[in-house]
């Protein structure tokens, strides 16, 4: 347990795992810009707390507090939710600090848009982040029955969706 965490402490934390956050916002949102900007406000939120915070590693924190901003985010949207008009040839950061095109992995940041976001955000968390169930339903908040049940659902969904789309595309 660690106690009186410092600034020293915040900024190590931040530079070290930006890249990582980054590629784990893009995954939740689909957008370079969101992501700059999830990436900020969950780190603002969690410099607000940083003192508090008791784990070793904070990054499951911060993880459920960007989960948890991103739903907070797409709830506020809902209602007059802005939709993009064109599809722009997007690249997402890596969690080694490079990046990676996804020009090839369009149909499935597609099929993940479509997704419901709980589901969307059950898959990025354990295929994406490589958490265990355990971690993703801390991070979720949600048991881990749930997490299989929509990571299962979310597959299933992401199977079809895949499958139809390459029925469409040899026509």
């Amino acid at each position: 347990m660690v106690e009186g965490r410092t600034r020293a402490d915040f900024e190590a934390y931040a530079s070290a795992r930006y890249g990582a956050l980054l590629g784990l916002a893009y995954l939740l949102t689909q957008d370079r810009g969101l992501a700059e900007d999830l990436v900020q406000t969950t780190l603002t939120r969690c410099w607000l707390s940083w003192r508090k915070v008791q784990a070793d590693d904070p990054t499951a924190y911060v993880r459920r507090v960007m989960v948890n901003t991103h739903t907070e985010w797409w709830r506020r949207r809902r209602g007059g939710q802005e939709l993009p008009t064109d599809d722009l040839t997007a690249v997402a950061p890596t969690a080694y600090g490079g990046s990676v095109r996804l020009v090839e992995h369009s149909d499935l940041m597609q099929a993940l848009r479509r997704l419901p976001k709980r589901m969307c955000a059950a898959v990025v968390l354990r295929y994406f982040e490589d958490l265990s169930e355990a971690e993703t339903a801390d991070v979720l908040g949600c048991s881990i029955g749930t997490v299989k049940s929509q990571t299962h659902r979310a597959l299933t969904k992401l199977r079809v969706d895949l499958a139809s789309q390459e029925t469409t595309e040899t026509r």
